[in-house]
């Protein structure tokens, strides 16, 4: 690893490992669709290879979220719950039977879930403060 990789890869780590809980869940949706995305494009060029390793990457994001969603603590837990599931069988069958809808079908199911968790992420960012202390408007 050259050291402009070594320092990039350290600059990612930090970034996660200081990010609030929202603004982790934002970069999971980010780089979810941007592995479908990537997965798209190289299924349609038919670089098999290309989208296996994203379309896994994908399910196993998908699998992240659904390990850490607490489904009984408000109401939407289940429904969301039940798009992981549905998604990670999309992805799957998009790998094996190599199908670009299906890759399709999940970038437009996630990606009004990825718009809705930035703006909510947005809407309880913590306030700035100023120099004294006090909330900025």
């Amino acid at each position: 690893m050259n050291d402009l990789a070594a320092a990039r890869a350290l600059y990612n780590r930090d970034a996660v490992l200081s990010a609030s809980p929202a603004r982790l869940l934002t970069m999971l949706y980010d780089r979810l669709l941007l592995d479908l995305q990537r997965a798209e494009t190289a299924q349609v060029a038919e670089a098999w290879d290309t989208a296996r390793t994203h379309l896994l990457h994908g399910q196993d994001i998908v699998s992240h979220l659904m390990s850490t969603l607490k489904p009984d603590l408000w109401d939407g837990g289940p429904g969301l719950m039940s798009v992981y599931q549905f998604v990670t069988r999309s992805l799957i069958n998009a790998n094996v039977y190599k199908d670009v809808e299906r890759t399709r079908e999940c970038i437009a199911l996630l990606e009004p879930l990825r718009r809705a968790w930035h703006e909510a992420a947005a809407q309880t960012a913590a306030p700035a403060f100023d120099g004294r202390g006090q909330a900025l408007a």
